[in-house]
């Protein structure tokens, strides 16, 4: 199957728009697309007539363009002929959000459509789907404009069986400031499928990491993607549901799939190299971090911190996800003795964490992240930085990035993310190093390096 088409359309088919409801979502979809997306769209609605002053199609086939893309939001019971009218009418492929198959008990319905289009191997999404979200250049979710945030442009792929969870997840990832190549919502997924979507990104030039929400897979499917996600060759990160008993059942009834043995599918995660979320916040953390970082280290990192409080939770949490913070040689205390700034010589501690006090500047913090970047036995540096300290200016995170881009150590850091600190955590961005607003988050970077390894 060519999915290209699906996601770089330059022509696009909205069905079902409607003449009397402005909130239906092929009026929402149309709409956006005809006033904010690069795409030449056309409505269609079999009773023709016109929509903001565009001519409505009565049928795909009546469309004088060749269409990459159809996206179908009219009632199941009519989506296997809409289906059908798309692929006679040279229709490359098709996001269905119409829901009212599978996971509503009409297999029948789901079946007859993946037989259509198996036969003429017509790639879509869904049913029950959002579809798609290409930054700049689609949206097929039926949401308005102005009710969701979305990502800028950037390297992470996000494919998710749910809806809600991948609007959710695009929020989150919009005010962390990581952005996103691809969003995909795909629903029952009875054509295109995890699979399908890890070989096409895989080879996708815009992608560095490729992120999944799973629910469930088919009879030994869950195999298949473990061993195609460990042979891939950017890092995968997974988020599992249906872990519990009750959870299972739910996955079930939301989009029709076998949740499997979850026990089982972690631990096959883990022993192949493929990185699993707990939760939402380490699927951001993950991703933010392996977007900028593709070095795998064993786990032993040096913490610097202007509050030794910040820094004794740092460890709590190194420990809770087995990172070592290892005690600092004795050659590179000296050298902290040497070039710290005499007003902190004698109150830093540096046993790593390493506590410069709140009295540091903005040198001191360059100096220590210099002197751990040149420490062999520290593979990653994690930084704890509290902007209201006096010493502290917005230009440090651009300077701390400076060591990184020198030295190659991956560098992690904790930011309160406000507004008034934006400058000093756009230095940061600007040079793909990543931000926490939590110490945690910043811990759970390091550890994305430390789980992304080959088996």
């Amino acid at each position: 199957m060519d999915l290209r088409p699906l996601f770089r359309p330059e022509t696009m088919a909205v069905v079902g728009v409607s003449f009397h409801n402005e909130r239906h979502p092929a009026n929402v979809i149309f709409n956006k697309i005809f006033l904010r997306y690069p795409v030449e769209v056309f409505p269609v609605n079999p009773r023709g007539g016109s929509l903001q002053g565009e001519k409505v199609f009565k049928r795909i086939s009546d469309i004088p363009r060749r269409i990459d893309l159809a996206v179908i939001a009219v009632r199941a019971d009519f989506v296997a002929d809409t289906l059908t009218d798309c692929i006679q009418s040279g229709v490359k492929g098709a996001a269905l959000i119409s829901g009212g198959f599978a996971e509503s008990g009409r297999r029948d319905l789901q079946d007859r459509i993946i037989a259509i289009a198996r036969e003429a191997d017509f790639p879509f999404i869904g049913p029950n789907c959002l579809g798609i979200y290409a930054p700049s250049h689609i949206d097929t979710f039926f949401l308005p404009s102005e009710r969701m945030v979305r990502p800028d442009p950037g390297n992470i792929a996000l494919i998710s069986q749910s809806g809600g969870v991948l609007v959710d997840q695009m929020v989150k990832f919009a005010n962390e400031g990581v952005g996103l190549s691809l969003g995909v919502s795909i629903g029952n997924k009875a054509i295109v499928r995890e699979l399908d979507l890890l070989e096409y990104l895989a080879a996708d030039p815009a992608t560095e990491v490729i992120a999944f929400y799973v629910e469930g897979f088919e009879k030994n499917e869950g195999r298949k993607f473990v061993l195609a996600a460990s042979a891939c060759p950017k890092p995968v990160v997974v988020l599992k549901a249906g872990k519990s008993a009750a959870g299972t059942r739910a996955v079930s009834s939301h989009t029709a799939s076998l949740a499997g043995d979850y026990a089982v599918f972690s631990a096959a995660l883990g022993q192949h190299g493929v990185v699993e979320a707990k939760n939402e916040f380490e699927l951001l953390s993950f991703c933010e971090a392996l977007g900028c970082y593709k070095t795998a280290i064993d786990g032993r990192v040096g913490i610097i911190t202007g509050s030794g409080g910040h820094g004794v939770l740092a460890v709590d949490f190194c420990a809770a996800h087995g990172i070592s913070a290892p005690k600092l040689s004795a050659a590179a205390c000296r050298k902290f003795k040497q070039q710290l700034s005499p007003s902190i010589r004698e109150i830093a501690a540096l046993a790593n964490p390493i506590d410069l006090t709140g009295s540091a500047i903005d040198d001191d913090f360059v100096t220590a992240a210099g002197i751990l970047s040149s420490d062999p036995e520290i593979e990653c540096i994690i930084i704890l930085l509290l902007p209201y300290s006096p010493g502290i200016t917005s230009d440090l995170g651009a300077r701390l990035s400076q060591v990184h881009r020198k030295s190659g150590k991956p560098v992690v850091a904790y930011v309160p993310h406000l507004e008034k600190y934006r400058m000093l955590i756009e230095g940061f961005e600007f040079n793909r190093v990543p931000v926490s607003p939590s110490i945690e988050g910043a811990v759970l970077m390091a550890e994305a390096l430390r789980r992304c390894r080959p088996c």
